[in-house]
């Protein structure tokens, strides 16, 4: 039975969301009432860049923005698209922005705009700044790295997150009752856990599961849909590398996991990979930037600073000799102590803040640089801990109501021992 050319269009393409109604995930952007939601009933939209991770629906918002408030839609890729392409677009928008029919500001999406160095960008600069085209762009890379700050400022940064598991509960339900091809086949659902687990949160790694599923069974036979079908399907199918996104997020993944997990000998194989199949080296040393605050923190304060400097080190050496930089830090960092108390700490200050509010600052420990000021009681009564014995004396320091609060407890360490002997000791003074 020879199948229609619409079925041989990747499921993820043939399910692509036309409205936001139709679009999974990202409530905080497009739920009632949300910003993005917000800026497409009122037709009014500014610059913006999409961040997250792949398959999490930032091409997908950007075309909804420009087909709901019917203004003209561009698209770039910045891996092939160089300064001459961005010209010849922005000059076909000055036209449509002028034109008596235009609707608003044309939109240039421009996918992976952390691959345009900066005189791209640059280019980009003046139609943004006169009003000429909206810009939309998509990254996986942080934007306060890879973006031009003059352009940053310019554009508002969201934040996807990866899909969760309702989400793709819902996507699962909709693949399986509105695309044809699946429906015209019979498909059993008898377990989801290894879909989901394989997703990762990404709504193209799911449905190009299903699609895997569906072409490899035979016409007549069921779909199904199981954690064993999922799991043998994928082991008989190994993606390549693809440091643009579908193992991208696996391989480092492990790679962190593995050196929070202390072993170096996984640590630098999973190192191996992503330098054998060309990641970006930068996107590997932020990671362990990340990882010696989060993961090993106060039991060995040096590691971050051997994280950083490897990430200052790669900017001058590159490749293929950062690759062995990169293996001393990983190395290091593996063999290192961990504690991710500071980690906590912060996350339970924040959750602190999240319930209380924004608590008075005690006068004794405000500013007070005007007679006004000084008058209305600030700073007055504020104790200098280093006219005091041992540098230490004891005062409140958090905000009324939140006297006595823990937020930081030391992990088992020596290290963190000693600091929390030191605060506890100053506070008995």
């Amino acid at each position: 039975m020879s199948q229609d050319f619409s079925s041989r269009i990747p499921l993820a393409e043939r399910l692509r969301p036309a409205s936001l109604e139709d679009y999974i995930g990202q409530r905080h952007l497009v739920g009632d009432g949300a910003v993005i939601r917000r800026m497409i009933e009122s037709g009014k939209v500014n610059s913006f860049i999409l961040w997250g991770p792949p398959g999490v629906g930032k091409t997908t918002l950007a075309r909804i923005v420009a087909r709901q408030t019917e203004v003209p839609f561009h698209t770039l890729s910045a891996v092939s698209s160089g300064v001459k392409d961005v010209r010849e677009v922005l000059q076909q928008c000055r036209a449509e922005s002028r034109s008596l029919f235009s609707k608003g500001r044309p939109i240039l999406f421009i996918d992976e705009i952390h691959r345009f160095n900066k005189s791209q960008q640059d280019s980009l600069l003046g139609a943004v700044e006169e009003g000429v085209v909206t810009l939309i762009g998509a990254t996986t890379e942080n934007p306060s790295f890879e973006v031009i700050r003059p352009l940053l400022s310019r554009s508002q940064v969201y934040v996807l997150k990866p899909l969760e598991r309702d989400d793709l509960e819902v996507l699962l339900s909709r693949a399986l009752a509105a695309d044809k091809v699946l429906a015209a086949r019979e498909v059993r659902v008898e377990g989801k856990d290894a879909l989901f687990r394989y997703s990762g949160g990404d709504a193209r790694k799911l449905l190009n599961i299903l699609d895997l599923l569906e072409q490899s069974t035979p016409e007549g036979e069921p779909v199904v849909i199981s954690d064993k079908t999922v799991t043998e399907s994928l082991q008989q199918n190994p993606a390549a590398y693809d440091h643009g996104g579908e193992l991208h997020y696996d391989i480092i993944s492990a790679f962190i996991k593995s050196i929070r997990g202390s072993d170096p000998q996984a640590a630098v194989y999973w190192l191996a990979r992503m330098v054998a199949g060309g990641e970006d080296p930068k996107f590997i040393a932020r990671r362990l930037v990340i990882l010696a605050a989060e993961d090993i923190g106060l039991a060995n304060p040096n590691a971050l600073l051997l994280a950083n400097a490897t990430f200052d080190a790669l900017s001058k050496i590159g490749w293929p000799e950062g690759r062995i930089i990169l293996s001393e830090c990983a190395v290091y960092l593996a063999t290192s102590a961990k504690s991710n108390s500071a980690y906590k700490a912060i996350d339970a200050a924040l959750a602190e803040v999240g319930r209380s509010g924004d608590l008075p600052v005690p006068l004794h420990l405000r500013n007070a640089p005007t007679a006004l000021m000084k008058e209305l009681g600030y700073h007055e009564g504020y104790l200098y801990p280093h006219d005091y014995a041992g540098h230490h004396v004891a005062q409140q320091y958090l905000p009324d109501g939140l006297q006595g609060a823990r937020f930081w407890t030391p992990a088992d360490n020596p290290a963190e021992a000693r600091m929390w002997r030191m605060a506890q000791d100053g506070e008995s003074q």
